[in-house]
């Protein structure tokens, strides 16, 4: 078995080889210009006006989560898609209970108010009155 991958290991190894090679070469017979100003921000020639790093609310954070998450689940589901005819009926009872169970995470997510991005205070006031 270890025999079928070695020409797998033998192209990454020259792969790597080749990446190292091709950096070390350009590091060393590369020109090198630039110095402090080379490395500052700039934006459309002028410095910046603002700082560069802003701070970012959490919650676009929490919702690329959430994506990768169903996404994730939902690439489970088309290899079933394409053997389900084979599988019979235990396989169908499988990827109901799987959808069932994506389904009651994508509920969760939704009632904890994780894929509201409006302001907090709001989303907050509206739970306290109970429309949410």
């Amino acid at each position: 078995m270890p025999e079928q991958y070695y020409p797998v290991l033998l192209m990454l190894g020259i792969a790597i080889v080749m990446a190292i090679a091709i950096l070390g070469l350009s590091q060393l017979l590369g020109k090198q210009t630039g110095g402090r100003v080379k490395g500052t921000t700039v934006e459309s020639g002028l410095p910046l006006l603002d700082r560069s790093h802003k701070r970012m609310s959490i919650a676009f954070f929490l919702i690329a989560i959430d994506f990768i998450v169903f996404d994730l689940e939902a690439a489970f589901l088309y290899p079933w898609a394409l053997i389900m005819r084979e599988g019979g009926w235990q396989l169908f009872a499988a990827v109901m209970v799987f959808f069932f169970l994506i389904l009651v995470g994508y509920a969760y997510v939704w009632l904890k108010g994780g894929l509201e991005l409006g302001p907090r205070r709001e989303t907050l006031a509206r739970r306290a009155e109970g429309s949410v």
